[in-house]
Order: structure tokens, then sequence, then C-alpha cells
């Protein structure tokens, strides 16, 4: 699978295609899923974003039975156009079961510059039989908290979309029960958060803005959004508050053996049995 917009530089395109080849050549693994994270799959980005490749990569079966065992992370070298390194699924499967928004947000990027289909589904799929999604909604709110509190200390503007963004799948994901994982763009998100129509103007004009200029600068955030987000991170809280506790062990134990059993397919070993936590 592929999904590269006519906004993406295609020099730059080619560079991480050639980061990615390397990635597989140099360290004998396979990628699963390339994608774009940042500002330019979030749908925000300015004329200067630098690109923010990311992904999954498994490695062959006998290295995660060896004694010594590899990083699970690979990195490629950080300039100021490229940011690109990647998670071993195994890690990147024993986060999602910890409520990590990250890996969610990789499957559920716009912008996909290589991947399996195929696996990209099973790991939506698993994220919503065993993602935490009490501890996906705390994560969207300190991330929200945080930027609000960032933009209050700085006055940028730039920091409310970091705020903005989480706010809106907090909305996300309390209008749409069923599902564990919210779009990563903006643009997805509004579509299904049922805002007020001023609202939607506003976000349009701010994300117009944004990729206008290089400097977005010290402006007022609109009074429609920061109430918006506010109330957004009130209900979320409240909720928490009253929210009863999270399964029992048998529970967290089901998830890890689907987690497992997953990897187990990956690595072609989906016969082999794995002893159940005791």
């Amino acid at each position: 699978m592929r999904s590269i917009p006519p906004t993406l530089d295609p020099d730059v395109v080619r560079q991480i295609d050639a980061r990615l080849d390397g990635v597989e050549a140099d360290h004998g693994v396979r990628i699963l899923w390339a994608i774009e994270s940042g500002s330019r799959a979030w749908g925000f980005p300015s004329p200067d974003s630098d690109y923010d490749g990311r992904f999954l990569y498994v490695q062959p079966a006998a290295d995660y039975v060896a004694l010594r065992r590899r990083r699970d992370v690979i990195e490629t070298p950080l300039d100021h156009v490229y940011d690109v390194n990647g998670w071993d699924v195994r890690k990147a499967l024993g986060l999602m079961l910890r409520g990590n928004a990250t890996v969610g947000e990789w499957l559920r990027s716009p912008i996909v510059y290589r991947g399996d289909e195929a696996v990209a589904a099973g790991l939506l799929a698993l994220a919503d039989d065993v993602l935490d999604r009490a501890g996906l909604v705390r994560h969207y709110r300190h991330v929200a908290r945080n930027n609000l509190a960032l933009l209050a200390s700085s006055g940028r503007l730039k920091k409310f979309f970091y705020a903005l963004r989480p706010a809106l799948c907090l909305r996300w994901l309390r209008l749409h029960p069923d599902v564990a994982v919210p779009p990563m763009d903006v643009a997805a998100l509004v579509a299904g958060a049922d805002l007020p129509a001023a609202a939607v103007r506003e976000i349009e004009d701010l994300v117009a803005r944004k990729a206008r200029t290089r400097e977005i600068g010290h402006a007022p955030v609109p009074g429609v959004l920061l109430a918006f987000v506010e109330s957004e991170l009130t209900l979320a809280e409240a909720d928490a508050a009253r929210r009863v506790p999270a399964g029992d062990a048998r529970d967290r134990d089901d998830a890890l053996a689907r987690a497992d059993a997953f990897l187990l397919g990956l690595l072609g070993l989906a016969n082999v049995a794995v002893a159940p936590a005791r």
C-alpha cells in the first residue's frame, strides 16, 4: 500500500524511500508499515515543517529468541528536514496493551510510504479488542492540558494546535464508543465530531493560516475553540472520576494472549503454543 499526497516534496519522498530501503538492508528487518506522522499527517503543516517518517518492522524469528536481544528501535540520521525512525512490532504491541496512542495513530495516518494492508488491518482490529480506552483518553487529556499550559506561558498560537487535536480525539472517542483508534488527521476528526458550524469555520481558518506562514505568531485563540477544548477536557476528566476500575487479570491475560498470537503469526509461528500467564 502507498498513499502519498501531491503536497509532499517528491525529492524528499524519494530520500525517505531510500532510508527505508537502507533500514531493511542494513538491519536485516522487514518494514511492515511506514507512514508520515507529525504536523503533515495531522493536517496542519507549516511551510517549513520537517518530515516525521515512522515505521513498524519485524525481525527474523530467530532474533526474538536469541540470548542477546537487539534494540527495539531503529533510527536514521536526524536533521532539519528528516526525522525518520521506527519500532519493532513487538515493542509496538507492548505499548498498545498499555494504552499508548502512538501505535494506533501510525496505523491511521493518511500518508503511507509503504505498508502491508493486511498487517495494518490486523493491528487495528487487535487495537479495537485490547487497547485500554481509559489509558488512551488519559493520554489525550494530558497532551491537551500540557499544551494549553505552554500556550498560556508562551502566547504562541502554534501551541494551541497541539491542544486542539487531542481535544478532537477525545470528542471523537466519546461519539464512537465501539472504535478504539481515532483518525489521525484533523479533517477526519472534524468530520466525525459533529461540531458546530462556527467551530468548523474557525478550525479551517487556523489551518489555512498555519499553512501560509512559517511562524503563526501570537494571535489570540478564537474563543469558540478555546471553549470547545476546555469543554472536552472537563467532560473527559469528569468521566475518568466516575469510571469503574479496569478489567481483571483475566482480561489482561486475554489481551496479552491475543497480542502474542498476532506476533507469532507474523513470524510464521502461528502453531506455536504460548504458556498462559500464572
